[in-house]
C-alpha cells in the first residue's frame, strides 16, 4: 500500500480551487488555447516570466488582458517599438519633486505598480530600455537613480512574433522561464472558436464571472516554498543532465528556478509533495523551435514514469504519439530533405529531428499504425546517411 500523498493547508486548497475556476472560465473563452492558459496559471503561481511566440491575431494579448481582469489588482500592459523610451514604461519624473532637488518617478497608473505586465513585441526593447526590464525580470525591483523600490509584480508576461537574432536581446529571453508558441487552431476547432468569440460580444454579469484578488495570488505564492521537492530531484537532476547533453543551454540559474514551476504544478495539482510528473513544466524551455521536439520526447520519457494518483492534467499531454501527425512531420521532412536551398546546417537538424521521429515511432501501440508511419521514415532514413556520408566526403 502506497504512503499518503500530502496535500496543502485547507486554506491554500481553496485558494487553489478558486484559481482552477479562473482557469475554466478562460478555456470557455479561448479555444485550443488551455495549454497557454495553464501555463499562464503555472507561472502566476510561481511568480516566473513566460514568453509568448506567435504571429499577430492569435489572441497573445487577450488573453493576458482576460487573465489580468479575474485577479482583481493593477494591470500594466505596452507595445514596445524601437522607438519606446523608459518614461513610458515606468512613468515621467516628478516635476514638483525635482524643483524640491529630489529625483523621483511619478509611477502612478505605469509599470512599477502593476500586479500583472504584458510587454508586447518584447524583442524590440532598445539598449535604453534593456538594463531597467533586466532589474525588473529578475528580481521585481524598480531602480532609478538613487529610487528603489520593490515591485507588486504577480505576473510578467512577454510577446514577440520572432525569436531573438542578437545576443544582447538572448539575455532578455533568457529572463523568460517558460516559452510557449500562441498559434491559430486548427481547422477542426474554428467553429469553436467562432462561436466562442461571438459569445464574448454579448455583455455578462460581473457577479457570475470567478475572480481572485492580488492578495490571494500572494497567499498562493507564499506557499510554493513549502512544497516538498525531495522526492522529485534525483530525476530531476538527471533530466537536466539530458537536457544539456542534448544540447539545451539551462544554466545553473535557470535550473535553480525551475524547482518553483515544479512546486507550483505540485500545488495546483492539490498536492504538498511534487512527483516526477511535475516534470512536463521542463518541456517549455526550449530557446528554438527545433529543440521543441527533441525536449517533449526527453521529458515525456520521465513524466510516463510517474504513477502518482494526482499529476498535473498537462503531464499526460503528448504521451502517446499520434500515428497521422508523425506521418505528416516526415512527410515535412522528406520536402525540406528534396528542397535544394535548405543548407547543411539545416539538413543537420533535420537528422536530428529524423531521429527524434524515428524514435516515437516505436511508441506506437497499433502494429497497422506503425507500419504506417515506418515506410516513409525507413525510406528517408536511408536517403539521409546517403547523404550525410557524401557531405562528409565532400569535407
Amino acid at each position: 500500500m502506497s504512503d499518503p500523498v500530502a496535500t496543502p493547508t485547507p486554506a491554500t486548497a481553496l485558494l487553489v480551487e478558486k484559481l482552477a475556476r479562473v482557469g475554466r472560465h478562460l478555456k470557455d473563452m479561448f479555444v485550443g488555447k488551455d495549454d497557454i492558459i495553464d501555463l499562464l496559471l503555472l507561472c502566476l503561481v510561481a511568480r516566473e516570466n513566460l514568453f509568448l511566440l506567435g504571429p499577430p491575431g492569435t489572441a497573445k494579448s487577450a488573453l493576458v488582458q482576460a487573465l489580468a481582469a479575474r485577479v482583481e489588482g493593477r494591470t500594466f500592459d505596452y507595445l514596445l517599438t524601437r522607438f519606446t523610451e523608459p518614461n513610458e514604461l515606468f512613468g515621467p519624473f516628478d516635476i514638483r519633486r525635482l524643483r524640491e532637488g529630489e529625483l523621483v518617478t511619478n509611477t502612478a497608473g505605469m509599470l512599477p505598480e502593476a500586479n500583472v505586465i504584458f510587454l508586447d513585441e518584447l524583442l524590440n526593447a532598445n539598449s535604453a530600455l534593456l538594463n531597467s526590464l533586466l532589474l525588473v525580470l529578475n528580481e521585481r525591483v524598480f531602480r532609478r537613480g538613487g529610487e528603489t523600490r520593490p515591485l507588486p509584480a504577480l505576473l510578467i508576461v512577454g510577446a514577440s512574433n520572432h525569436l531573438p537574432d542578437d545576443e544582447t536581446l538572448g539575455a532578455l529571453f533568457d529572463r523568460f522561464l517558460v516559452r510557449v508558441r500562441a498559434d491559430n487552431v486548427s481547422p477542426d476547432e474554428l467553429n469553436a472558436v467562432l462561436r466562442a468569440g461571438w459569445q464574448l460580444e454579448q455583455p455578462a454579469a460581473a457577479a457570475e464571472l470567478p475572480t481572485i484578488s492580488a492578495a490571494e495570488v500572494a497567499e498562493l505564492q507564499a506557499a510554493v516554498p513549502a512544497v516538498d521537492l525531495t522526492a522529485v530531484r534525483p530525476a530531476y537532476v538527471a533530466l537536466v543532465g539530458q537536457l544539456r547533453a542534448a544540447g539545451l543551454a539551462l544554466s545553473d540559474r535557470r535550473a535553480v528556478k525551475l524547482q518553483r514551476l515544479l512546486a507550483a504544478s505540485a500545488l495546483l495539482s492539490g498536492r504538498a509533495e511534487a512527483t516526477t510528473s511535475d516534470a512536463w513544466v521542463l518541456r517549455h524551455v526550449w530557446d528554438t523551435d527545433e529543440q521543441r521536439e527533441v525536449l517533449a520526447g526527453l521529458v515525456n520519457t520521465v513524466v510516463a514514469t510517474d504513477a502518482s494518483p494526482a499529476p498535473h492534467p498537462r503531464a499526460a499531454q503528448d504521451l502517446v504519439p499520434d500515428a497521422d501527425l508523425i506521418y505528416q512531420q516526415v512527410s515535412h521532412l522528406t520536402r525540406r530533405w528534396d528542397d535544394p536551398a535548405t543548407t547543411p546546417a539545416e539538413r543537420a537538424t533535420l537528422r536530428d529531428q529524423l531521429r527524434y521521429l524515428h524514435g516515437r515511432a516505436q511508441w506506437l501501440r497499433n502494429d497497422e499504425q506503425r507500419r504506417y508511419v515506418q515506410a516513409p521514415l525507413d525510406a528517408l532514413w536511408e536517403r539521409v546517411d546517403f547523404r550525410h556520408e557524401t557531405l562528409g566526403g565532400e569535407k
